[in-house]
């Protein structure tokens, strides 16, 4: 009986949670993705607006379930002294989101160099990577295959991982449905880097009330049962620095 109990309420409230990382430089669109993101894949999800976003400052958290997969998102902050931070992520991910900004063509070989040294990176071996060429909804922006021949010295560096450059508009939503189910498939399929299983519900807590009845004795009247949902699942500690910002969005 506890067996068949066990397994259908892992079949009705278990998801297996899979860690994403957002990545790229700053002023990339990378929290207006995740924002985007949760907006389009959370029905009750009432987010920012879009042009009220500023620089992320550390870290940015999100999580959206699609079927029985959840993803949880960490955006990190893209300027050149947190992009050493990076690295702490990378034993606990499962996937990556690279974002490039497509209209900043002065800075693509700096966004070349962060994205070359975050691919050598053993920690990331065989983790499926998700390039997206933001900001297409821009007439003068970079092309897809402009982009790709930016890049093209990282081809062999990539080696055995799903990887795919996507055209992207974070903030009209082009490309961002096409790149989260893409990514969904990739980390499904990973069979190196296994899933962390997570219960939809955190708590179970059963009120009673009781009434004297003859004797003295207690009788129950009343029985409740309430299910707390999980406001923050369980994260490694993020580094000394980002524990001074406030975490958004979680």
């Amino acid at each position: 009986m506890y067996t068949l109990l066990s397994g259908l309420y892992k079949y009705m409230f278990q998801r297996d949670e899979y860690c994403i990382l957002i990545l790229g430089l700053d002023n990339a669109g990378k929290t207006t993705f995740l924002e985007q993101t949760k907006t389009r894949f959370n029905k009750n999800y009432k987010g920012m607006s879009l042009s009220k976003i500023t620089t992320t400052v550390g870290l940015n958290i999100g999580t959206i379930d699609v079927g029985k997969t959840r993803l949880m998102f960490w955006d990190l902050g893209g300027q050149e002294e947190l992009q050493s931070l990076w690295d702490k992520y990378y034993a606990e991910s499962h996937g990556v989101i690279y974002v490039i900004d497509s209209t900043d063509e002065e800075r693509l070989s700096e966004s070349k160099r962060a994205f070359e040294k975050m691919i050598t990176s053993e920690a990331l071996e065989g983790v499926p990577i998700l390039v997206l060429a933001n900001k297409q909804d821009v007439e003068t922006c970079l092309s897809i295959p402009d982009i790709k021949t930016a890049f093209s010295d990282c081809i062999n560096k990539i080696g055995k991982r799903d990887c795919l450059t996507q055209a992207c508009s974070a903030l009209t939503g082009k490309g961002v449905n096409e790149g989260i189910e893409w990514m969904v498939k990739c980390v499904v399929r990973n069979i190196h880097r296994p899933p962390r299983k997570k219960d939809i519900t955190a708590t179970c807590i059963v009120t009673t009330s009781c009434s004297l009845g003859s004797g003295g004795r207690c009788g129950i009247t009343e029985l409740q049962l309430f299910w707390l949902p999980l406001v923050f699942p369980s994260l490694p500690s993020p580094p000394p620095v980002l524990l001074a910002h406030p975490l958004h969005n979680v």
